[in-house]
């Protein structure tokens, strides 16, 4: 079984610079979910027809085979430009399908290759009235389809027919290849339709199969930003039915934005307003927002992250984020640490049981265990030509609005006084206050 995915139509109500196929819902392109829906039916061989123009786009495909039809003359062209690149088989089996279908499942797939059976061609139809306008329409003479009258060559009563076509077919490649030499494109738009393969196999006596009727949510195809946006609610609802299905609770899937191959343990809470993407995972047990975006981010167990954002880091187990802190540029928080209001951490790793509960910024900095920021501290990471690190050792108190000018060691146990500004390293149980910070005489025993 072979898969040829027809990609290179120009989408001008799309409105955009940008080819139809690669505008993306829930985090992937259009053509991802169409190419994934056919390697879960266990199609591995996929030629993919591409315009010109979509050349570079493309190279993100690159387990694909792509095949680039230089003139956009009609889909029975494309399927042809596509089958001139592959050797034939005389006992192959070719599925064809559009790629602005991004809601397409697999099962979908699987009906109309069992449809095939020994027939020459299998095709899969969606009943409606009148939705779905610019659908082919199915014509059937009794029980046997005929051929397929596209909108714009249809007469008034063949308008009216409920069954559609739904941009799906399974056809003998042999059969195939022989019709599609024949098309002609004597029609309105003057193009090579692969729909006229149905009525050139229905003349030459060969049987056309339909499927059942598809949901016709499943085939709809994406021509315009308004049916993308509804592709896209539907596609999360499923996202967030699956990981539902798998003991998450979501408490408002409307507001919750999720994208694929996520992973997000048992008895772990989403709340509104909560995106979650790029191949990020969630332990089990956790609180995820309200009003948090995760962006590659990889979550330990019982953490709990609230109106706050992560991104390309990682949090261990039994941490506490936000509200309204920005943890970003692969920082690594460990076991019980916790980060508070307006804290951002860049490039930063904190140790088990570290905390920043206010207003801080720390930027490419190693901090310590049970060390406490102080609310207001900045680590001065950037001399206007480089960024330098700061290093906290354990136990380490740093005082309310202290700046840290790196290059910059402060040991374990040291303290610095509030509104220090910390130009040079502080020993091991040292303490320092003012600006520039001094050491403070020792207490008394």
């Amino acid at each position: 079984m072979r898969a040829v995915v027809l990609a290179a139509g120009k989408g001008t109500r799309m409105k955009s610079a940008r080819p139809k196929v690669f505008h993306e819902l829930c985090g992937r392109p259009m053509l991802w979910w169409v190419l994934r829906a056919l390697r879960e039916a266990r199609i591995e061989e996929i030629i993919v027809v591409a315009a010109p123009e979509m050349r570079e786009g493309m190279e993100a495909f690159s387990d694909t085979q792509v095949v680039i039809q230089q003139e956009q003359l009609g889909t029975g062209h494309a399927t042809r430009v596509a089958l001139e690149a592959l050797p034939p088989r005389s006992r192959g089996k070719v599925l064809v399908t559009n790629a602005d279908m991004p809601l397409v499942t697999a099962d979908i797939f699987l009906a109309a290759i069992e449809a095939l059976g020994n027939d020459a061609m299998s095709l899969v139809t969606v009943s409606c009235g009148p939705a779905l306008p610019s659908f082919g329409r199915v014509v059937r003479k009794g029980a046997r389809v005929e051929r397929i009258v596209e909108v714009r060559d249809a007469t008034p009563d063949e308008l009216n027919i409920e069954e559609k076509n739904a941009g799906i077919y399974v056809a003998d490649e042999t059969k195939l290849r022989t019709a599609l030499a024949r098309l002609k494109n004597d029609n309105a738009q003057h193009e090579y339709y692969l729909t006229d393969i149905v009525e050139l196999l229905s003349k030459a006596d060969e049987r056309i199969n339909a499927t059942p009727h598809a949901p016709m949510l499943d085939v709809l195809g994406v021509n315009d930003r308004i049916a993308l946006a509804h592709a896209r609610t539907w596609m999360n609802i499923r996202l967030c039915e699956q990981h539902m299905r798998d003991g998450v609770t979501i408490i408002d899937p409307v507001t919750t934005y999720l994208e694929p191959e996520l992973e997000i343990g048992c008895d772990t809470v989403i709340y509104p307003n909560t995106s979650i993407g790029r191949l990020s995972t969630i332990g089990e047990g956790c609180t995820i927002g309200p009003n948090t975006r995760l962006s590659n981010a990889r979550i330990g167990n019982r953490t709990e992250i609230r109106e706050s954002v992560i991104l390309d880091s990682r949090l261990g187990d039994d941490v506490h984020v936000g509200p309204f802190a920005h943890v970003r540029g692969e920082s690594v928080l460990e076991n019980e640490v916790r980060i508070g209001n307006f804290v951002e951490l860049k490039n930063a790793r904190l140790a088990k049981g570290a905390k920043a509960a206010h207003l801080s910024y720390i930027g490419d900095a190693e901090i310590g265990e049970e060390a406490n920021i102080g609310a207001g501290t900045i680590t001065c990471n950037f001399d206007g030509k480089r960024k330098h690190r700061t290093k906290i050792g354990k136990r380490a108190l740093i005082g309310s609005n202290s700046s840290l000018v790196a290059p910059l060691e402060i040991g374990d146990d040291a303290l610095t006084g509030a509104g220090s500004v910390v130009t040079k390293n502080v020993g091991d149980g040292e303490r320092v206050a003012g600006n520039p910070a001094r050491p403070l005489p020792k207490k008394s025993p």
